[in-house]
């Protein structure tokens, strides 16, 4: 069986490279932002953190359950159903629609919660100044994710690219004003920040709806007439979106109430681990760009009945990846303190804060091979439909780490570092979990890809 070709792997390439900057262009966004906030003290970039994490979380569901557009919309492109793709887009809008009380319920309740988690005093309000003014505009991220997935499902990448890219130029220097003022602008501190963030993101949306109303798009996938409600369209939707969905809203959950934990040991211990994920954003957000691509070429190909031409993806996406990971990890491992003094705050305090970042990069650089087994592997499953699978073992793996970090950090109060290992080994099991699925093959079965493709 030929698993492995250059044609596919440039076709991979040529879809994946636009998701990776789009991807990695987010991340330098929020590097930034807590960048910025370094300037401040310590309790900034911890607020920024947890304020970010927590609209991550509250956003998680309905974002995960939105994504999947990617690969509905590549399944309906594979099968040469071109006018069913935009159907999609309207389901997804309508679905964005819907979420809006949930949305601000969520902003408005949970700005509560940081204040019974155990945080710093001090690090309490700016958390949720920057959450509550993030979550105001929420339903713009819905939006944009669902547009973004369509573009991604056709094969449009770069698309997905420019709107990014040209939004992230928007947001670095706007939120740098806003935060210190600039240019004539008020000096609103972290508020500023979330402010920029927000900005941006209509102004991404903008450019993505002058690329989905544009005359030439809207003959060739006839845009016009897809403005409507189609019930076997969202009943596929909600039957393989929302196990995605689940997945996403409850790894969040484990993931945010594990770093509302770690955060207990104090501000210097909530700054470092800010720290190493600011640098581990720059190997997993691009990563996430090349799982897109992988899923929606598996989506396309599983469209097509062609599962030859899923296999060589498979191959190609773990080529990319694991050699993107290899040498990322090599190179924080080599600079890992060079990398930590980046954010050296004022005071004396950043000393215990660069010792702790210093080791937990260590722990960065154990599982990123292993993120990146996740992030291609996770794209092909969801690609083809074995969203329920997905969901299933990463949550449980999840909730066991979280048990584990309960008894840690609260029943034994070991110390940081026991906490960060525990999490580095969640990784590395989820990725052996990942790999043993794919190559057992049972998710490519005939009947099952049957099932997948019936509305």
């Amino acid at each position: 069986m030929n698993i492995l070709s250059l044609t596919t792997l440039r076709e991979l390439l040529r879809l994946s490279l636009p998701m990776v900057v789009s991807q990695g262009s987010f991340a330098v966004m929020l590097f930034t932002d807590r960048w910025f906030m370094s300037h401040l003290d310590a309790a900034h970039i911890a607020a920024t953190m947890g304020g970010g994490v927590a609209t991550a979380f509250c956003l998680s569901l309905f974002t995960g359950v939105i994504s999947y557009a990617s690969a509905l919309v590549a399944q309906y492109y594979g099968t040469g159903n071109l006018a069913k793709c935009p159907r999609v887009v309207t389901q997804g809008l309508l679905m964005a629609t819907a979420c809006i009380p949930l949305l601000l319920l969520a902003g408005y309740f949970g700005g509560r919660a940081f204040s019974y988690l155990g945080h710093d005093p001090a690090q309490v309000p700016l958390e949720r100044i920057y959450f509550q003014i993030l979550m105001t505009a929420s339903f713009f991220n819905l939006v944009k994710a669902c547009l973004a997935s369509y573009f991604a499902g056709i094969g449009r990448t770069r698309v997905v690219m420019i709107s990014d890219v040209l939004a992230v130029a928007v947001n670095i220097p706007l939120s740098w004003a806003l935060i210190f003022g600039r240019f004539g602008l008020p000096e609103m501190g972290i508020a500023g920040a979330a402010l920029g963030t927000v900005i941006a993101t209509v102004f991404g949306v903008g450019l993505f709806f002058a690329f989905y109303l544009s005359r030439g798009h809207r003959r060739q996938f006839q845009v016009a007439q897809a403005f409507r409600f189609d019930p076997g369209i969202l009943r596929r939707y909600l039957r393989l979106g929302l196990p995605a969905g689940l997945e996403s809203f409850m790894n969040m959950a484990t993931f945010n109430l594990f770093l509302l934990l770690f955060q207990s040991y104090g501000v210097p211990q909530g700054a470092a681990m800010a720290i190493v994920f600011n640098w581990d954003m720059l190997s997993f957000i691009p990563m996430i760009g090349l799982s897109i691509s992988v899923m929606s070429l598996i989506g396309r190909f599983v469209g097509m009945g062609d599962m030859r031409r899923a296999n060589q993806v498979i191959s190609s996406g773990f080529i990319l990846a694991l050699g993107y990971a290899g040498v990322l990890a090599t190179v924080f491992l080599v600079f890992r303190m060079t990398l930590v003094n980046v954010f050296r705050t004022p005071g004396t305090e950043f000393d215990a804060i660069a010792e702790l970042a210093g080791s937990m990069m260590i722990g960065l650089c154990t599982y990123m091979l292993a993120d990146a087994t996740i992030a291609i592997a996770g794209g092909a499953l969801r690609g083809a439909g074995d969203t329920r699978w997905v969901m299933v073992t990463s949550v449980s793996l999840h909730w066991l780490m979280l048990v584990a970090q309960y008894y840690v950090i609260v029943v034994r109060k070991l110390a940081p570092m026991v906490s960060w290992w525990v999490f580095v080994v969640m990784l590395l099991a989820l990725a052996a979990a990942y790999l043993l699925r794919l190559l057992g093959g049972r998710w490519r079965q005939p009947e099952r890809l049957a099932r997948v493709m019936r509305e």
